[in-house]
């Protein structure tokens, strides 16, 4: 018989996702120590088959927002009717007003590309019950991926000329360093480049606790790096690099505008590819992407260009999915198709 239920086993959860070829770390088992350690309720759930083989599985977090209550997956690799039935049970326990779930299901694998699987995947979800989300679930519909098995020398020779020349520049450039990082105590300088960046630009970071937490949860296991980039020894870039899964994830990144005609940034890339590299991992991901040759004006526009100068190609994925449970939802769902128009996305 199969059942679904909690997975209480670290090693049983990691050693199953390390089988599956699309993961992200929100899916790992330090991203729901994560969301504990910013004391969010969560369940780890999974699905056994008839011989006790674990062969799905899912992270819900319990959200509490000003709009409403809300069960959020991130990067779950599919959905099956009994894992919605013991989603809906938790939600109606937890008095949610809607599930919003983010899968990690292909829509198109490299640009201009749709296909089959993709009218498959959203069919799924509309029966299910599932209508496309106002936002996105905290987390890319779409991202830069680079394949780094290939030798130093070939990923240099596959970067776009320009982005090679500037990292060659940058190496040649006596007052510029790469520092690495575990401390704890980096966070603060991060935090404080971030801010800087931040008012620069005009958007809201990520809050300094969901920053602090995120570095608490994988430093643990050694799967968190700080990367800081200076000129004359003064702090000019910075990066938190997670590694997880053979994979290393370029996910939290500012830099400072009066540096910039030193090229800092890329050079900090580079290391942190070869860090990847030196970790074992396969797959370095950008962390998001836009087409910046179709939504031109998005804020994501020039980062991702940024990105594809270092080689890869696009992979796309479902729109995130919400399930309502309550007429509150639809109050919720104006809110947040305003916010989002306001906001440009």
């Amino acid at each position: 018989m199969v059942i679904c239920q909690e997975v209480k086993n670290k090693d049983i959860w990691e050693r199953f996702l390390a089988g599956c070829e699309e993961k992200t770390f929100l899916q790992a088992w330090s991203w729901g120590e994560f969301w504990q350690r910013r004391g969010h309720k969560i369940w780890r759930l999974g699905v056994y088959s008839n011989e006790g083989e674990l062969f799905s599985s899912i992270l819900a977090v319990k959200v509490v927002a000003r709009r409403g209550t809300f069960l959020l997956v991130q990067h779950n690799i599919g959905i099956s009717e009994i894992l919605l039935n013991k989603l809906k049970e938790i939600a109606t326990e937890e008095k949610c007003n809607f599930i919003r779930m983010a899968p990690l299901l292909l829509a198109r694998r490299s640009l201009g590309e749709g296909g089959e699987r993709s009218g498959e995947n959203k069919k799924m979800f509309k029966d299910l019950g599932f209508r496309e989300s106002p936002m996105h679930a905290s987390a890319y519909e779409a991202t830069w991926k680079l394949d780094i098995t290939p030798s130093e020398g070939e990923l240099l020779a596959n970067m776009r000329k320009t982005t090679r020349y500037l990292i060659r520049q940058a190496e040649k450039n006596s007052d510029i360093t790469i520092e690495k990082s575990v401390n704890f105590a980096d966070v603060e300088t991060y935090l404080k480049l971030n801010k800087e960046v931040a008012q620069r630009q005009k958007f809201v970071p990520f809050s300094d606790d969901f920053i602090k937490k995120e570095f608490e949860a994988f430093s643990g296991d050694g799967q968190a790096i700080w990367l800081f980039g200076k000129y004359k020894g003064e702090i000019a870039a910075g990066a938190l690099v997670i590694f997880w899964s053979g994979i290393g994830f370029y996910h939290q990144a500012a830099s400072l505008s009066k540096y910039a005609k030193f090229s800092i940034p890329y050079l900090l890339q580079w290391e942190a590819i070869k860090e990847a590299k030196r970790r074992g991992c396969k797959l370095y991901d950008f962390w998001g992407y836009v087409d910046p040759n179709v939504q031109t004006n998005h804020p994501w526009a020039g980062p991702t260009l940024f990105k594809m100068g270092f080689g890869g190609r696009a992979y796309g994925y479902m729109k995130t999915q919400d399930l309502p449970l309550s007429k509150k939802y639809w109050l919720i769902y104006i809110f947040e198709k305003l916010r989002k128009i306001k906001r440009g996305l």
